[in-house]
């Protein structure tokens, strides 16, 4: 969320970036709004001051009659402040229902665009193997090991549903052991976060009241997380840091649920798009610096091209277009896998950073150096999310006689396999 006066003061920009976000809103109508909730409370706090001195005035009466007449008129007063106070609670609402639909300002940097077609490369890493025989895809090869169970998935769980099994469940442990171990060298906090979690840290994040129907929801009014990231940022919620604790790194692991609502159609078979899986996100609260949040952006980003590059899997890195960007993100970097069997890139991993937009929302603040209190900046970005990764990892190191080749760097955990056959 942003600050209305920042809105009101940046009325042309806010539309600019609506624009080209390719988010439909109004920043007129936005401002017609606080316009009506400020004149409202305007009359609310001069109607409380003058009933304040209308008690004062009864408690200081002496002439009986005179004292009756002022708690007449302090009676009428204050059913005229209830009514009052009545439409500045209407006025504020419809003002905050518009105020979480303001779309955060895209940086500069960010392409023009609609859609994820529309995302600029910016480099690329690894070479794309050459195979001397037809690579089989993610489906054949994890049924060829025993390694997934669609079927009795679909039994238990419905559409999308999956067991893993055998040595995929040994590489899920393998990469996250390895992910962690970097990280904790890194400096960060490693954190096993909720996924079932109470709305306002979905509408802290931004995921509410956009992406609702891509939410699970419960019969408490509870949800279950897409991402690491909502819980991860709910912990500091409405909490004062201190300066010098300033940069928080966390890696955080949870279990993530999707609907995958708006994806009817896309990748029903494998274990790319799935309702249920797990997630490693790194979360950075920062000072409330541009230049700040631009290099942890690129810190984040490196430190997943480093994962990447350890397990020796080719990829590339995109900067989001506008129309490819959340309500929040100011900037979005996506590293996409290259897939074999189907002759591009798919994303594994997404670095964004939102400036002051969800801790403004999360009320997450430190008080700075002139004493000033100051909304953190936040960043986020996939770490692991698995079990999607398994897909670029055990086609890339599929081999001719069907036997999938264990990257070096998960040899370690994989007890002793260094080739699954």
């Amino acid at each position: 969320m942003l600050d209305i006066k920042f809105i009101r003061e940046n009325k042309d920009l806010i539309a600019v970036g609506a624009a080209r976000k390719h988010i439909d809103f109004s920043v007129d109508a936005l401002l017609l709004v606080d316009d009506k909730r400020r004149a409202i409370l305007a009359e609310v706090e001069a109607l409380r001051g003058k009933q304040n001195e209308t008690a004062a005035s009864v408690a200081r009466a002496i002439d009986p009659v005179a004292r009756e007449q002022m708690i007449t008129e302090s009676k009428l007063a204050k059913e005229t402040l209830q009514k009052k106070e009545e439409e500045l609670a209407a006025a504020t609402k419809e003002w905050q229902i518009l105020m979480v639909q303001v779309p955060n300002i895209p940086d500069m940097s960010v392409p023009e665009g609609t859609s994820d077609a529309d995302n600029a490369e910016v480099r690329a890493w690894g070479e794309i193997p050459k195979f001397d025989f037809a690579p089989k895809d993610q489906m054949t090869l994890l049924q060829m090991h025993d390694m997934a169970d669609f079927e009795r998935g679909t039994k238990v769980a419905g559409f999308r549903g999956y067991y893993l099994k055998n040595d995929a469940v040994l590489l899920n442990f393998a990469l996250w052991q390895f992910v962690l171990a970097k990280f904790v060298a890194k400096g960060f906090t490693p954190i096993i976060v909720p996924s079932l979690l109470k709305r306002e840290s979905f509408v802290g994040t931004g995921f509410l009241p956009q992406s609702e129907e891509d939410l699970y929801k419960t019969q408490d009014d509870t949800y279950l997380a897409g991402t690491g990231e909502v819980g991860m940022m709910g912990y500091h919620m409405d909490e004062v840091l201190r300066k010098e604790d300033l940069p928080k790194k966390f890696i955080a692991f949870s279990p993530c649920f999707r609907r995958e609502a708006g994806s009817h159609g896309k990748d029903t078979k494998g274990l790319v798009r799935v309702h249920e899986f797990f997630k490693m996100e790194q979360v950075i609260l920062c000072k409330a610096s541009h230049e700040e949040s631009v290099k942890y952006h690129e810190e984040l980003t490196a430190i997943s091209e480093e994962i990447m590059q350890g397990l020796k899997i080719p990829y590339h890195v995109v900067v989001n277009c506008g129309g490819d960007l959340g309500l929040g993100q100011v900037k979005k970097y996506d590293i996409e896998a290259w897939v074999p069997s189907e002759g591009k890139y798919r994303e594994t991993h997404s670095a964004s950073y939102f400036h002051d937009f969800q801790t403004r929302r999360l009320n997450i603040r430190y008080k700075d150096t002139d004493g000033k209190m100051r909304f953190a900046h936040s960043l986020n970005n996939t770490a692991l999310a698995s079990p999607r990764i398994l897909v670029p990892l055990i086609e890339n190191y599929q081999n001719a006689d069907g036997s999938i080749t264990v990257p070096e760097v998960l040899r370690p955990y994989m007890m002793g396999k260094s080739r699954l056959r």
